[in-house]
């Protein structure tokens, strides 16, 4: 019964139901149900066991998450005992810890690698905070956060920085040392956080091996990338707001369709069910983001006042398998399947009651794969990525529709997966050149992922020239930088000229603003 691109068992249905129950109650840890009494208060650690940090995210006018997690060997199983153990923890307004506002008790569990997530509340809206973790003797890390402001506020502006596709083998993360000299008040993370396959022989870093698919191989290579001194550094110093997109599990999947032909749907769902956990027990997310065996609920919001409202949004989870494929092909035959989904009908349905819903000034779709329709073919021949928003046209289209007849306000989409930067106009109708805009895409480029970069690609170049509503593409890698205001919107592409050794300087070649009530971006 094997699931894959080219078939799918009409048997697989009632079957997945039961495998689907069953993986939920096995994996569902009883979290409320811990008490602090059965954990060990003072372990004796034979070295440092904040080794990866601290981070923070998810934040909210009254509090965040604050993130660490125990592991004195990490890249060998974690160095931990297998029983919990009490994690102190402390909030405070000062970086000296003089003024303490909030402080607790936390279980670091062994069936989640000894993470620990603590959601702080009580605090004060749009303020910057100190917070660190104690273990036994040890003492973390020092990390900052800051609360977004009260609901009801319009901040005068912000400050965001957006990224993905940070593989560890292809380069190094030069574009964060310049993120942390940025006055930010918020990173994004749209994806591809780690990549499932390790690198090739003469790569600028190690190469860590075959593709992972167990808990154990998912948390070392996550380890490996925390390590990382730079991405370590800079989730210490702001608070992260993220989501997946394929290769924390595996390569362009489709909700229960594996890229990879004649594997079988149990053995495809307990790697997501590792491969999802995983991801929760290192990221800064809040107790609504819990994995139930193989599914795991990302998509949420972060509203900062009445300024910007991000609707974060996961497009792999829930999504129908790619039409024909997930190479470029026509748009046709089942590209307008009436039932295919990219975000499935709970998320599509969350996501427009929360566009109707928001009052802020900037709507903000953070996501993963491009959103216009980019049309790489040559002459006559078009031909579209079926794994991004044109081989789900129906749901594009219904979406935009959306945008516009229901006049969402300033609707900006934050992509990220194809590793080049692009400033796309998002058009109702991209077959008429006469067609109203009704929002704005920016795509970032990859931390690493494709290596150097700055290269000119020809089906690139192609794209851009015969597609009227892209106003900018670039190949090189590094992030892009926001600033908002209630009147208008600017984002800076910073690149790096380099990612095969360390230390690259960061330049900015375009920027390009959105003047608040007119969709589409004009070069700054």
């Amino acid at each position: 019964m094997a699931l894959n691109k080219s078939s799918m068992n009409k048997t697989y249905g009632v079957n997945r139901r039961y495998f689907l129950r069953y993986l939920a109650t096995v994996s569902t840890i009883p979290t409320l149900a811990l008490r602090a009494e059965a954990s060990e208060a003072n372990p004796q650690f034979k070295s440092n066991p904040f080794t990866l940090g601290v981070a923070s995210g998810d934040p909210a006018p009254d509090g965040v998450v604050i993130w660490t997690r125990l592991s004195p060997e990490p890249l060998a199983g974690g160095g931990m005992p297998n029983h919990p153990v009490q994690t102190h923890w402390e909030v405070a307004h000062d970086e000296k810890f003089e003024k303490v506002v909030r402080s607790g008790v936390a279980i670091a569990m062994p069936q989640l690698g000894h993470s620990v997530h603590v959601e702080v509340e009580g605090l004060e809206p749009d303020r910057w905070y100190f917070y660190r973790f104690h273990a036994g003797q040890e003492t973390s890390p020092i990390g900052r956060t800051k609360t977004t402001p009260a609901l009801d506020v319009m901040p005068d502006r912000m400050r965001f920085a957006f990224t993905s596709c940070q593989h560890y083998e292809t380069g190094y993360f030069n574009g964060y040392p310049h993120m942390q000299q940025e006055d930010l008040d918020l990173v994004v993370h749209l994806g591809d956080y780690i990549y499932e396959y390790g690198g090739q022989d003469k790569k600028p870093r190690k190469h860590i091996g075959k593709e992972i698919e167990t808990l154990d191989e998912y948390r070392t290579r996550y380890s490996q990338y925390r390590l990382d001194e730079t991405l370590q550094e800079t989730h210490r110093l702001f608070p992260w707001l993220v989501t997946w997109d394929d290769h924390e599990f595996d390569n362009n999947y489709a909700n229960l369709v594996s890229e990879q032909e004649g594997i079988s749907p149990e053995e495809f769902l307990i790697r997501r069910m590792n491969a999802y956990q995983t991801y929760y027990e290192f990221m800064p997310l809040r107790r609504s983001s819990f994995p139930q065996g193989p599914n795991m609920k990302l998509y949420r919001g972060c509203q900062y006042g009445r300024l910007a409202n991000f609707h974060v949004l996961d497009t792999r989870q829930y999504r129908t398998d790619q039409p024909n494929g997930d190479h470029q092909k026509p748009m046709e035959g089942k590209v307008f399947d009436q039932k295919a989904t990219m975000l499935g009908q709970d998320q599509e349905y969350w996501l427009m009651t929360s566009l109707l819903q928001s009052q802020s000034t900037w709507n903000i779709l953070a996501q993963q794969v491009m959103m216009a329709p980019l049309n790489r073919g040559e002459g006559d021949d078009r031909r579209y990525s079926m794994d991004q928003w044109p081989g789900y046209e129906i749901s594009r289209r219904r979406l935009l529709r959306f945008f516009h007849e229901r006049k969402i306000p300033n609707p900006v989409v934050l992509t990220g997966d194809i590793h080049v930067n692009w400033v796309n106009d998002l058009q109702l109708d991209f077959n008429n050149p006469k067609s109203p805009l009704v929002g704005t895409e920016f795509v970032g480029t990859a931390m690493t992922s494709g290596g150097n970069g700055g290269n000119v690609i020809p089906e690139y170049e192609r794209a851009a020239a015969q597609n009227d509503f892209v106003k900018w593409y670039n190949s090189n890698r590094g992030y892009v930088s926001c600033e908002l205001t209630p009147h208008e919107w600017t984002s800076h592409f910073r690149t790096t000229p380099f990612v095969d050794r360390p230390n690259s300087p960061i330049l900015t070649p375009a920027s390009f603003v959105i003047e608040e009530g007119q969709p589409g971006a004009k070069p700054a």
